[in-house]
């Protein structure tokens, strides 16, 4: 039986390379985040324009992937955003951007988990408890689910009534401690912490109190409709709360 050759201890670096390695190693730790960001921003602009879907296969320093059903999302601007929140509830209201910024807000810091397998750790989320504008609606006691539609004219959502209350569903306006940018779903989107991030929907318009549960967009192409992380799905992820 042959001996394994000793390891090739490599070739050694000199003094200015090592320093010149570690000054770009810090470099990359300052630059980080604003890199990031422009990372974000641009395969969020090529997946809103990519008819395949295919770049929302593509990693991101913040681990997420970008995912539209439809091949383009209109923008909205702070001043030009509206949601609304309607039907089984005695007060209709519209909300601007800064009606829901007037409000108090919430912070949330939990897994993100999507039911597509990655997850991202330890992920900041602030906005108004959905619980809050249901109370100010004024729900309809025959009520007992929420619909959710989103100004991409296609994705939707719903939640029972009671998940709807919970304390850790929010109308997010924030995100990693920065506004929802677009390809985030921005201005403000829906955020279910417990639960797979399909049912947290990206650019939220409409918020419809119903009789019963209307199965979203995925839920229509066999997700389920409870999504409870590691208890739906077939799936066995460690919860996100």
């Amino acid at each position: 039986m042959n001996a394994e050759p000793p390891e090739d201890p490599g070739t050694p670096i000199g003094r200015r390379v090592l320093l010149g390695t570690l000054g770009l190693g810090a470099l990359g730790v300052a630059s980080a985040p604003v890199l990031q960001r422009t990372l974000e921003g641009f395969l969020g602009a090529a997946a809103d324009k990519d008819p395949t879907g295919l770049t929302g296969l593509l990693p991101n320093g913040g681990g997420f992937r970008y995912y539209s059903v439809t091949t383009s999302v209109p923008r909205r601007s702070a001043t030009d955003y509206r949601l609304t929140v309607g039907g089984l509830v005695r007060r209709p209201a519209r909300y601007t951007l800064a009606d829901l910024r007037a409000l108090p807000q919430t912070r949330l810091v939990r897994d993100v988990q999507c039911v597509t397998g990655w997850r991202v750790p330890g992920t900041p989320f602030e906005g108004v408890r959905l619980s809050r504008l249901l109370d100010a609606a004024g729900v309809h006691p025959s009520a007992g689910a929420v619909r959710f539609t989103c100004f991409d004219g296609a994705y939707s959502e719903s939640l029972t009534l009671d998940q709807a209350r919970r304390a850790d569903v929010l109308v997010a306006l924030r995100m990693q401690d920065h506004d929802l940018g677009h390809e985030h779903g921005g201005p403000a989107r829906l955020y279910v912490a417990p639960m797979y991030f399909y049912k947290s929907a990206k650019w939220l318009s409409g918020i419809t109190v119903t009789e019963k549960v209307r199965p979203g967009y995925w839920e229509d192409r066999g997700y389920d409709v409870d999504a409870w992380v590691g208890r739906s799905n077939g799936r066995d992820d460690v919860p996100t709360d």
